[in-house]
């Protein structure tokens, strides 16, 4: 009989550990589902699917009692940012103007694929309103409370997914990243989250918020869990060798973090080094070329999701007073920020060259999760806090790169990052730096309780 390798860092070392071999995926599900109502997941989850969930653990353990398994996958929960078309759910996007449309008639590509590899869907997570905030915040749908502290914003936009992953509703959540909507709540949320090269798994048909720079992002809560996932997604075996040399920028990069979060990153790369690994402090110019085009002419991300959502400022929209007044701060980013547009293709060349086939880490935020009620006291505290929280994720999604967060200790993460298309090298190079650097997150005991092993 085919017994799948299970990760065992996620504490379910396989299926078969459930209660009974011949219902293993079904008890996985229950478990999940299960979680979902628990009062600490509040907020969690926009929709449960808990019918469709059952109906395909049900079948996948029918292919085990057939030896018929999918792969390593199979059986396993998986939750979805609700961007995604699960076919028979409304897809929120985060937003009251848009619960109440009709159901997705039909699955999105990505999660057609996931279910292709026996995985089983859970339910789709809370976001930030049109995944347009790095806080994940949300009035309407309520705010996924952060397993660190309830007190902290989860980050965002995909808030409820790493929230799901760090409180073990699930052992993966599928998102979006943008402006850094998957590494910043893997970071604050304590779980390891991954941008991909956009495309990487196809064709996006998710719901858009910047066309320009929207990618897919795996939440999960090891590396190794992550590579997993993303070998079967890619259908084939993407390891890289590991890569010895990384490049921490020099500037603003680590000199406007907190004191708290430089010691922080600083021991990790004292593990690092420690570790055999050629750390190096270098200037990089083409993020600094990139974060001034941002500062004088505003960003991509603000000008398409502008084109997106702008039109609902003048009509009588349910729209949130934070995403209302950056929409309106973007109106005239369409046009302002064609020299951001104009210089985004030879910036990526020279960040690729610049690094030379290293990687390059630095703090995913500069800065602590702030306090929720601090946030909701005053719309210039929201609106700076915002902007700081994603300041070094987005110059990297500008520059095209591809990029892990792996806790560390506090709340904010290191940032590994590669040129567009690295994908596996970047990978490579995260597993290495969290086998390095192992700091139980904390939110482990939560994960562990939720996936025993």
């Amino acid at each position: 009989m085919y017994v799948p390798p299970w990760p065992v860092v996620w504490g379910l070392a396989s299926l078969g550990a459930m209660k009974s071999p011949n219902g293993a995926a079904r008890d996985a599900a229950e478990r999940a589902l299960t979680r979902t109502a628990d009062a600490e997941a509040r907020s969690t989850m926009i929709t449960v699917t808990d019918e469709r969930a059952r109906r395909e653990a049900d079948r996948s353990d029918d292919r085990r009692r057939d030896d018929a398994l999918l792969g390593p996958l199979d059986g396993i929960p998986v939750v979805w940012k609700d961007l995604f078309d699960v076919a028979g759910t409304v897809t929120t996007c985060g937003a009251a103007s848009l619960a109440d449309d009709p159901p997705a008639r039909a699955d999105s590509a990505l999660v057609r694929r996931c279910a292709s590899l026996g995985m089983v869907t859970v339910g789709k997570t809370n976001l930030s309103e049109f995944a347009f905030s790095g806080l994940g915040v949300n009035r309407r749908f309520g705010t996924p409370v952060n397993p660190v502290d309830p007190a902290l914003v989860p980050g965002g936009s995909s808030s409820g997914s790493a929230v799901a992953v760090a409180l073990g509703i699930a052992p993966f959540a599928i998102g979006t990243d943008t402006s850094g909507s998957v590494r910043v709540p893997a970071a604050f949320s304590g779980c390891v989250g991954y941008r991909a090269s956009r495309h990487r798994y196809g064709e996006h048909d998710f719901r858009p918020l910047s066309p320009t720079l929207d990618s897919v992002g795996l939440l999960a809560r090891s590396v190794e869990d992550v590579r997993l996932l993303d070998r079967l997604l890619i259908g084939r075996d993407g390891r890289a060798p590991a890569v010895r040399r990384v490049v921490v920028p020099s500037g603003e990069w680590l000199d406007a973090c907190t004191p708290a979060v430089r010691s922080s990153f600083e021991s990790a790369v004292e593990a690092l080094r420690e570790g055999g690994v050629d750390v190096t402090v270098e200037h990089v110019e083409s993020m600094a070329i990139a974060q001034d085009l941002f500062d004088v002419h505003g960003t991509i991300v603000g000008a398409d999701a502008y084109d997106t959502y702008g039109a609902l400022l003048s009509t009588s929209a349910d729209v949130e007073p934070t995403t209302a007044r950056r929409l309106a701060r973007n109106a005239d980013a369409p046009q302002s920020v064609r020299p951001v547009r104009s210089a985004m293709g030879p910036l990526r060349d020279r960040f690729a060259a610049e690094l030379a086939g290293a990687v390059l880490l630095c703090p995913t935020v500069r800065h602590e999760p702030p306090r929720i009620d601090d946030l909701l006291g005053s719309d210039e505290v929201y609106d700076a806090c915002n902007a700081s929280t994603l300041r070094t994720t987005m110059v990297l999604s500008y520059l095209g790169a591809c990029g892990v967060t792996v806790p560390t200790l506090g709340s904010t993460g290191m940032l590994v990052s590669a040129p567009d298309g690295a994908d596996d090298v970047v990978l490579a190079a995260a597993a290495e730096m969290e086998r390095l650097t192992r700091y139980p997150s904390a939110s482990a005991a939560r994960r562990a309780d939720a996936w025993p092993s």
